[in-house]
């Protein structure tokens, strides 16, 4: 599973990239979004890698992520007793473990499935590069978490 962050703007992008922003449900700037591997999402990563950043993420970050900025639909913060009450889950380490194997999507369960982080501490890296130029664009693998853990 990717966890897949938004960094620049749409100012002066491309159609085609706009929509596949759109598609990936990134429509602001520090916004993350859980993504499946496959190759489909991943020619969309590929197309988007000039405006974004992504990474294997770990069930513990998620963990971290959903309790901090996790919301039910109608903004609803997810803790482990609405989740007990309004799902087949006891716990938000069952639901990431869950959402990291691809058992279940965060739609299953009427969780919003766009996470809105704060900008990182420290600020990001130049956002015109990419990761291999000192930057912050494209595909960090694990050191996503670096990033996420900053944003929380």
């Amino acid at each position: 599973m990717f966890f897949v962050v938004r960094v620049r703007g749409t100012t002066g992008v491309k159609r085609d990239i706009a929509d596949t922003l759109d598609m990936l449900r990134l429509n602001r700037i520090n916004h993350g979004v859980l993504v499946e591997e496959n190759p489909s999402f991943e020619g969309m990563l590929q197309k988007s890698k000039d405006y974004i950043t992504w990474g294997e993420i770990t069930s513990e970050t998620l963990s971290d992520i959903i309790s901090k900025r996790g919301e039910f639909i109608g903004g609803l913060k997810v803790t482990d007793e609405v989740l007990a009450e309004k799902t087949d889950y006891s716990s938000i380490d069952d639901l990431s473990e869950a959402l990291i194997n691809g058992d279940i999507k965060a739609t299953d369960i009427d969780m919003k499935p766009v996470f809105r982080l704060h900008p990182p501490r420290k600020g990001y890296e130049s956002i015109r590069r990419s990761i291999r130029e000192g930057g912050s664009l494209g595909y960090r693998g694990e050191s996503i978490e670096d990033l996420v853990k900053r944003m929380c």
